[in-house]
């Protein structure tokens, strides 16, 4: 058995190379780095990682004749959430830094009341669901705990610690696999079995760790992006899904690698990482508008994912913009802590009069604690993010995605094809948006100006807030006939291509609305996004060759507590909110505008975003084959 799991830990680190990008950067804030951008991630997570703890002291069950004496309860979901527990690690790494053993007596009760929760096999059952496979995370946040604390604990309670950890660790060796679970818990796994190993010294974890990592490497598609989030289809799970990469699955490969000194695994998320670094938002926030777990989206990460703290900081050697990830994604969801708990995007408060769920607090607590242990303990510059430089797109071919960078915008146009064949329209993979619809708007100066969310909203798992009647916030072409409602956000088969023109980028898709079963409604349609620096000009071109309904183009735009929206004109619209001004104009005056249709129901659990449509209707007559309408968003100040 090892006295210190950190003592194997390797502090090396294998230079990375750039991925190419066009443009010229802009220079980070001295306010926020220091004159020579250097930054100390581990002092900036402590700060933070104090806050969040006290908020969830606040929230732990402090009656000690309480059964649930020690736990974390949820006032969202009423119930005292299993994995909450994994609040020992955060509270722990919390004493260590601070040396206040409120956190000390706080990580010991929760530990206490985790470990009665085990059954008999090992496994931790996620309440309230039945699911088993979240048992890596706890073991993770038991083991990665027990040597901060092994010193604290009397003799029994060092006992039953290290018996829980062994059982647990144990049904991971016999039960966690690819055909068991997604491909995140695998990744998580690789990491949970090493830091077990380190404490009850079975081999067993380490051969177990090692083929698990296997299978994990053996998901990362000819881009990088790791697959194996989506259902399975004759054993194998497909889809990507960019957020659990980053929560998740990533920093799970990358701490075994570090712990087990398997290069190989770490080497794929270097090259993984160069990647996935684009889709930090120069706000920060994540880009997982079209992945396949994007009904977990929040600006900061996925639902009930830890976050990315660990994995930027793992790998910060190697390029100063992960630095400059991990602070900006951790200052993102500090901006959305309310009342003492993380909320699910920027209008939470004004959408809803109760709580939040717990997990995004606790999750991303634990994510500061594992950065803290785990991550880069030296200064180093911070760099420019990719999206934080201006003037270029790129198109990521195995997922069907382009990420435009002008002086003003950032947008995602998502054509992303993958299909759950074998349950069909009504899994919870099939309503992610697709179609060359912009999923991601974020205007300089400004924030999100418009987002994207469920093409219908169900709540998949039980701590997921009603929203009843609830349209989608994505910009859509949309019609609906006597047998279904059809949009080109069902169109998984779509064609994207990318150019760059005088007017800027143009992000071209061609394809067909269809309805929820992917049937198609005899319109087809080219949807051209041409994202300049100042203003998106749409194209719209459809074709009718089979029906020729009434079509509707909504555009959503996220309707903050100062956005206002006035109509100039049956082809003009004035956006305010005291920050920027923007204007949308129809191009042809054949068409007009309607302003706030059912602007009541544009309100979307994940992200917490309230809509504000403006609507262009085209009515074909019986000569028309093809329609097409133009219509431009600029900044005007």
């Amino acid at each position: 058995m090892k006295n210190d799991i950190f003592s194997s830990i390797s502090r090396s680190a294998i230079r990375c190379s750039s991925i190419l990008l066009i443009g010229a950067g802009i220079i980070l804030p001295d306010t926020a780095w220091g004159k020579d951008n250097t930054v100390m991630l581990a002092e900036q997570f402590e700060k933070n990682l104090i806050i969040l703890c006290d908020d969830l002291l606040a929230i732990q069950e402090a009656d000690s004749t309480s059964p649930f004496f020690g736990s974390l309860y949820c006032q969202s979901c009423n119930d005292h959430h299993s994995r909450a527990s994994e609040s020992v690690l955060p509270f722990s790494v919390a004493y260590i830094k601070s040396g206040d053993r409120k956190y000390l007596q706080a990580a010991i009760r929760t530990a206490d009341w985790l470990i009665r929760q085990q059954q008999d096999s090992g496994a931790w059952v996620e309440t309230p669901s039945e699911w088993t496979g979240t048992t890596t995370d706890q073991l993770l946040a038991l083991s990665a705990t027990y040597p901060l604390l092994k010193n604290h604990l009397s003799e029994r309670q060092s006992q039953r610690w290290m018996h829980a950890i062994k059982k647990g660790a144990d049904w991971l060796v016999r039960n966690m696999n690819h055909d068991f679970a997604t491909i995140n818990y695998c990744a998580t796994s690789t990491a949970s079995l090493m830091t077990s190993f380190e404490i009850i010294g079975d081999s067993a974890y380490v051969i177990k760790a090692r083929e698990l990592a296997d299978i994990v490497v053996s998901k990362f598609d000819e881009d990088y992006f790791l697959t194996g989030e989506g259902n399975r289809i004759r054993g194998t799970k497909y889809g990507i899904d960019l957020g659990y990469n980053l929560d998740m699955s990533l920093w799970g490969l990358g701490l075994y690698s570090k712990l087990s000194g398997d290069s190989r695994a770490g080497n794929e998320v270097r090259e993984s990482l160069k990647r996935a670094v684009n889709f930090v938002y120069p706000d920060g926030s994540i880009d997982n508008s079209w992945g396949v777990r994007s009904n977990k989206l929040m600006p900061y990460g996925s639902f009930t994912a830890d976050g990315c703290q660990l994995l930027f900081s793992m790998y910060a050697a190697d390029d100063g913009a992960y630095r400059t990830a991990a602070i900006e994604n951790m200052n993102c969801f500090m901006r959305l802590r309310k009342n003492g708990l993380l909320t699910y995007g920027q209008n939470y408060s004004a959408m809803f009069n109760t709580p939040p769920c717990i997990y995004p607090t606790y999750c991303r607590a634990k994510s500061l604690a594992l950065a803290i242990l785990f991550g880069e303990h030296s200064a180093g510059p911070a760099k420019k993010l990719p999206s934080q430089q201006t003037g270029w797109a790129k198109y990521y071919k195995t997922l069907d995605v382009v990420h435009v960078r002008t002086k003003k915008f950032m947008a995602t146009v998502t054509a992303y094809r993958y299909k759950d064949i074998r349950r069909g329209a009504d899994f919870k993979y099939m309503f992610r948006p697709s179609g060359g619809s912009i999923t991601n708007l974020w205007v300089d100066g400004y924030g999100s100006l418009q987002a994207s969310s469920q093409t219908e909203y169900h709540r998949w798992e039980t701590n997921f807030p009603d929203a009843p009647n609830a349209l989608s916030i994505t910009p859509r072409i949309e019609f609906t006939d006597t047998n279904a409602y059809y949009t080109n956000l069902y169109e998984f088969d779509g064609h994207i291509e990318l150019k760059k023109t005088g007017k800027g980028y143009e992000v071209e898709t061609i394809g067909e609305l269809k309805d929820r079963n992917r049937w198609e409604g005899g319109v087809a349609y080219v949807l051209t996004n041409i994202i300049g620096d100042n203003s998106i000009e749409k194209r719209i071109k459809l074709r009718f060759h089979g029906q020729k309904p009434v079509i509707s183009i909504i555009e959503p735009f996220i309707q903050n507590t100062n956005t206002v929206f006035q109509k100039l004109d049956d082809q003009t619209v004035r956006i305010t909110d005291g920050k920027r001004e923007f204007v949308f104009e129809v191009l042809d005056k054949r068409f007009k505008v309607q302003l706030g249709t059912n602007a009541e129901r544009y309100r979307q659990p994940f992200p917490s975003l309230q809509g504000f449509p403006i609507t262009i209707d085209v009515h074909p007559d019986k000569n028309t084959i093809v329609e097409e309408v133009r219509y431009r968003i600029s900044i005007r100040k």
